[in-house]
């Protein structure tokens, strides 16, 4: 084990209640924490795996933990992991982790515990409002009799679809193609180009389809409905027999994945209410998105904002502290 077992701390026979941020964690906290080393959590490159870490250690400290944040690349964070260099990440999307993600199960060093609890979605979106222009949304099939609705001066009578930054790499030109539908793909330059065209749409209440995601802070802020694209099968991307388009593949919507936390094996055997609790803590698409939007637009402070979801969210969070203290 790459840390010395510390001598477990006594407790009074009827436990140490942990004081919390809303008055007290309702668990009896015998022997925690079972190791004054610290546990050290991964920090990623945006706000709502930060959210998502935070939330985390900031109760493990509630809990008597020393915790510590460490930066670490997204994918140079599995090696760490693996070799105890970090203790857990908690935000691991099956979309893009690769090969990383099973490499490091295949260590035997690493275990999973349990999905996050967000909602991972690519897809396209548009403000609700459009609905209101484009008779038969959000069913795909309304935007064969919308393009012009869509389209600006640049891409008549096509219509306009705002897609991902080129280098993020995309499939909609394929979809598009393969759904017969009449736009053209606009490459957004950044992610804060994508949020502008939002901005500026929802503002002149103008026509808008595009690409986007979620969990972001943009769905705290403005309604936004996904387009019910023909649903998801893995043949559809490389089976053109596969869906309504027999000569071509893409006739179907964007897979929709997991988001999972990880987490070095010898966690179990260094603080095992700890590691309990990770596999009991979720988060929702719902609790990050006001987060970001209070770090990211707002400007304040990540552990204030963390601080506060968990002043209102006891009812939340003590379950988690009372099964990982049994």
């Amino acid at each position: 084990m790459k840390k010395t077992m510390r001598t477990m701390l006594a407790a009074a026979a009827a436990g140490v209640l942990i004081a919390g941020v809303s008055g007290s964690l309702p668990a009896q906290a015998q022997g925690v924490p079972e190791s004054d080393e610290s546990i050290k959590l991964a920090l990623n490159e945006w706000t709502g795996q930060h959210i998502t870490t935070y939330v985390a250690g900031e109760l493990l400290k509630q809990m008597g933990y020393n915790v510590e944040y460490v930066t670490a690349g997204y994918y140079p964070q599995m090696t760490a992991l693996t070799d105890g260099t970090i203790d857990a990440t908690l935000e691991i999307w099956s979309s893009n982790i690769g090969e990383h993600y099973q490499k490091s199960l295949d260590s035997g060093q690493v275990v999973e515990v349990g999905d996050l609890g967000l909602a991972p979605v690519e897809a396209w979106y548009y403000p609700d409002y459009v609905a209101e222009m484009c008779p038969g949304l959000p069913d795909w099939e309304a935007l064969k009799n919308c393009s012009e609705l869509f389209a600006t001066a640049d891409t008549y009578p096509s219509g306009r679809f705002v897609d991902y930054p080129p280098d993020w790499g995309t499939t909609n030109v394929d979809r598009m193609r393969s759904l017969g539908l009449d736009y053209v793909n606009i490459p957004a330059g950044s992610e804060g180009a994508m949020v502008a065209e939002i901005e500026s749409s929802v503002a002149n209440r103008k026509p808008l389809i595009m690409q986007f995601w979620a969990p972001h802070w943009i769905h705290a802020v403005h309604d936004m409905t996904i387009v019910t694209l023909p649903p998801h099968e893995a043949a559809c991307y490389d089976d053109p027999s596969w869906g309504i388009n027999p000569n071509d593949v893409y006739d179907c919507d964007w897979e929709r994945g997991y988001i999972k936390k990880m987490v070095w094996l010898g966690m179990k055997d260094e603080w095992p209410a700890a590691f309990r609790f990770l596999h009991e803590y979720t988060l929702t698409n719902a609790d990050q998105e006001p987060m970001m939007k209070a770090i990211d637009v707002d400007g304040r402070d990540i552990v204030e904002v963390v601080q506060e979801w968990i002043g209102n969210n006891a009812d939340r969070w003590k379950p988690w502290v009372d099964k990982a203290m049994m």
